[in-house]
């Protein structure tokens, strides 16, 4: 059976090259104005969904909180777990089934790790497993990338090298997805991956998480808490609220 894209990609030695540097001070401001807005108390227990090699879970714990990471990828979590402590741990676990009933007070999926399957009903199941795994009261955050602002777009291919090795990157549309092509050129090696995610609009996310019974409490445009504008936001950001009953 062939490998999903997502499991041959973030599994490879060229997924953690490509995105080595990755901007930590952007995302660092983020997640700062995310705790501001939030403010979780001591007891919090937040679940980075899809935390690759961990770097928001380790700066979420920095700030105090008790964090549990979990990424489909064995390697990225190899990583992440160089950095356990007692309040801060990872594991292997696909989004679309946790193994966990009313745990956490917080679920963060950030920086566009959602969408990834080819059927509708496989993003489904991540949100109906986001709301069993969080507690009554529980608070979800969606961070995803605004697909109406980069559909209307020209879409940029670009090249990269990066530790001698050469990265060349297109981007196109294609029935609802919005898909990467990378091809990695290492010396007279030459591999082909692919990102690909479903292009849901703020809507289509809106809609998603209420038929599953979320409370929409706000929905923000960028990582400062403006307002969502379809037209000129590059990000669909979305607080929901699993109900007290």
């Amino acid at each position: 059976m062939k490998k999903e894209w997502f499991a041959s990609w973030f599994d490879s030695r060229y997924y953690h090259i490509l995105y080595k540097n990755r901007n930590d001070l952007e995302a660092a401001r983020f997640i700062d104005n995310l705790l501001t807005y939030l403010r979780p108390t001591e007891s919090s227990y937040i679940l980075d969904l899809a935390c690759g090699a961990g770097r928001h879970s380790i700066y979420l714990n920095q700030k105090g909180f008790s964090v549990h990471g979990v990424d489909l990828s064995s390697k990225s979590i190899e990583l992440a777990n160089k950095s356990i402590r007692k309040d801060l741990k990872f594991s292997v676990h696909d989004m679309r089934d946790l193994d966990s009933v009313n745990r956490y007070t917080h679920v963060f999926n950030l920086f566009t790790s959602f969408g990834y399957f080819d059927d509708d009903n496989d993003n489904n199941k991540v949100v109906s497993s986001i709301f069993n795994s969080l507690k009554p009261e529980g608070i979800f955050i969606l961070d995803f990338l605004n697909a109406e602002l980069i559909s209307s777009g020209r879409l940029k291919s670009e090249t990269k090298e990066i530790e001698g090795v050469l990265f060349e990157i297109s981007r196109e549309l294609d029935n609802h997805k919005i898909l990467k092509s990378i091809i990695v050129r290492d010396g007279d090696k030459t591999f082909s991956f692919q990102e690909k995610v479903t292009a849901f609009s703020m809507n289509e996310l809106l809609n998603m998480l209420q038929k599953k019974g979320f409370k929409i409490i706000d929905q923000f445009g960028n990582y400062n808490f403006e307002a969502f504008n379809s037209k000129s936001s590059p990000r669909s950001i979305l607080v929901a609220q699993k109900p007290s009953n």
